[in-house]
Parts: C-alpha cells; sequence; structure tokens
C-alpha cells in the first residue's frame, strides 16, 4: 500500500478540540514534524478535515 508523509505546519492552539484530536490521531505533536502513514480513505478523511493545519507530502 502506498504511503503518505503528513507535515504539521500550524499550531493546535486555540483550535476545535475535535481537531486537536484529530491532529493527535494521526500521530502529530510539534510543529513541522512529519509523519508516515498508510494512504487509506481514513486517513485522507482526517486529513481533509484538518487541511488547514497540515500539509502532504506525497
Amino acid at each position: 500500500m502506498a504511503k503518505i508523509k503528513i507535515k504539521l505546519v500550524k499550531s493546535t492552539i486555540g483550535r476545535i478540540e475535535s481537531h486537536k484530536r484529530t491532529i493527535e490521531a494521526l500521530g502529530l505533536k510539534k510543529i513541522g514534524q512529519i509523519v508516515e502513514k498508510e494512504d487509506t480513505p481514513q486517513i485522507r478523511g482526517m486529513i481533509e478535515k484538518v487541511n488547514y493545519m497540515v500539509e502532504v507530502i506525497e
């Protein structure tokens, strides 16, 4: 299965609680951190929910 890299580019301070939890579920903690995940519809949905805070590196 394909992998995608996700980078946190904006802080979670002052954001909606569900968006904070989504970022945490993606495994992101610090700004600039990059995680590699399987490219599944579930992960894509999580990225779409918080697309203003993350950057996808393919």
